[in-house]
């Protein structure tokens, strides 16, 4: 495989259902189908990122706490917006 400089795109072909691409067609609009899809791609890569840290962090000092949890929404989200992000963790 001939490695690619940072920056350059590639073409793929991704399948899924056909009701899932149309939905996907509505919300992309202007920003158009593949901005879309790479956001949401690179939104992923860093929760999956997160998630090894949470993991590898509990393995060496058990589960997290509540109230570390609410440290790290607050730093991450502000002080304001702590509650409302601890509902969209999915």
């Amino acid at each position: 495989m001939k490695p690619t400089r940072a920056g350059a795109t590639e073409n793929i072909s991704v399948s899924m259902p056909s009701d899932l691409i149309a939905e996907l067609r509505t919300r992309a609009g202007r920003r158009g189908v593949s901005s879309y899809i790479t956001e949401a791609v690179r939104h992923r890569l860093a929760m999956d990122g997160l998630a090894e840290i949470v993991a590898s962090h509990e393995a060496d000092h058990g589960a997290l706490t509540e109230q570390e949890i609410e440290e790290a929404r607050r730093e991450l989200f502000g002080e304001e917006n702590a509650q409302d992000a601890g509902r969209d963790v999915a």
